[in-house]
């Protein structure tokens, strides 16, 4: 039972947790030096708006690309080789001094970066049973609060002391710290010299995966279960986006926080966004050991994240700055919670042979809603004066919209025949 229990699958999670955590400390470098760069390179709301999309659009492109290439080549591999990639175009970040140049760099960063969730969504679908990957899946996402937490400790720390190039420098070098860690342990279960006959039994419980004619990338986009998946991450994902590289702004604009304070802000967000990823994944899990039915479970678990996420239409119109945090706190975490629960629809509908490349697509239509919704911010933001109040009603009541339309393109969450 104690093999079943704290079998090696979860070293596996330790790793991708690993893996996510540093993705978002390369990724959000750029947010926390925001008011910094904007600055001392004098960038409008929409120039700055422009940046981080590049960002969203090469990740997008990215994912198509990705989860393909994981189904083919093996998470080993790819993952591996991103890492590589997206560590280096982060530190790339020091050279430049353009806005143009910060475009290309970023742009470099999200095609690297963009093999993270497609890699860890179909390892976790290798190395769990289902009843077992909402958990799985959420705390490997809980990679992504503490990645959130650990930049704004040590980025003002280095730009202060050194200098805002050396906080990219250093924290780009650490994705080359993890594949000293990543090659030796990861593997197949069935050929891994850790794993168990009894942990085996366990990771192959479910029945056989159903046949599908084809896991063509274009054949996916005839599944209503796809567009399902597509909608959760399209109308969530800019949000969180928002939330990324938009509240170091927010905070320094409307309350005058700047880079020396704001390590404490972004730890009690992201902190508590923790915790929603980890309780996410664990609420539909337990649901489903209690009997419920996998459909009732995800869905009873996201409804209850889409209601939660509602107050925040009022963050922006917060007297005080720590009730603005407090609000987009409680967001953050029923993000994460609902981010859990919809990338394991993923491996709930979708066989392990497509689950990779079903996971792009996703990942592409919620990259390429950040892209729109970047551009669209910074353009609104210099239009009416910096008012984020109308921002905020829209991150408010992405979630239920969302929540609709997935329940009408897959009401029963029906594995594809």
């Amino acid at each position: 039972m104690s093999q079943r229990t704290f079998g090696y699958r979860w070293t596996v999670v330790a790793l991708l947790f690993v893996a996510t955590t540093i993705n978002y400390v390369d990724r959000q470098v750029l947010g926390i030096l925001a008011p910094t760069l904007s600055r001392e390179l004098h960038w409008s709301e929409t120039a700055y708006g422009d940046v981080v999309s590049w960002f969203s659009f090469a990740y997008a492109l990215g994912f198509l690309v990705a989860g393909r290439v994981l189904d083919r080549i093996g998470v080993k591999r790819g993952l591996g080789a991103a890492v590589v990639i997206w560590s280096i175009a982060s530190m790339a970040h020091a050279l430049v001094r353009t806005a143009t140049g910060f475009s290309i760099a970023r742009a470099a960063l999200g095609v690297g970066e963009s093999a993270i969730f497609p890699g860890s969504i179909k390892s976790v679908a290798e190395w769990f049973p289902k009843r077992e990957r909402a958990l799985a899946a959420g705390l490997f996402n809980a990679g992504t609060n503490t990645g959130a937490i650990v930049a704004p400790l040590i980025v003002p720390v280095l730009a202060l002391r050194w200098g805002w190039q050396w906080a990219f420098i250093v924290t780009g070098a650490l994705g080359f710290l993890w594949l000293a860690l990543w090659i030796p342990l990861y593997g197949n279960p069935e050929r891994h010299p850790k794993v168990s006959d009894d942990e085996l039994t366990l990771i192959g419980a479910d029945p056989p995966d159903p046949p599908m004619p084809s896991t063509r990338w274009t054949s996916l986009l005839g599944y209503r279960q796809t567009w399902a998946f597509a909608v959760g991450k399209l109308l969530a994902d800019p949000v969180w986006w928002f939330y990324l590289y938009w509240l170091p702004k927010f905070l320094d604009a409307k309350y005058g926080i700047k880079l020396s304070g704001i390590a404490l802000p972004l730890i009690a967000v992201y902190l508590t966004a923790d915790i929603g990823s980890i309780g996410g994944g664990w609420l539909s899990s337990m649901l489903i050991k209690r009997g419920w039915s996998v459909n009732w479970a995800r869905k009873t678990a996201m409804l209850a994240m889409a209601l939660l996420i509602l107050p925040t239409t009022l963050a922006g119109r917060a007297d005080s700055a720590w009730l603005a945090i407090a609000i987009v706190a409680v967001a953050a975490a029923a993000h994460q919670a609902w981010s859990a629960n919809v990338y394991t629809l993923a491996s709930d509908m979708f066989p392990r042979s497509a689950v990779g490349s079903v996971v792009g697509i996703g990942a592409f239509a919620g990259a390429m809603g950040g892209v729109f919704f970047q551009r669209g911010v910074g353009r609104l933001l210099d239009a009416n004066g910096g008012n984020y109040a109308p921002i905020f009603v829209v991150c408010g009541s992405a979630y239920l919209v969302a929540w609709m339309l997935i329940q009408l393109l897959s009401p029963k969450l029906e594995p594809v025949a």
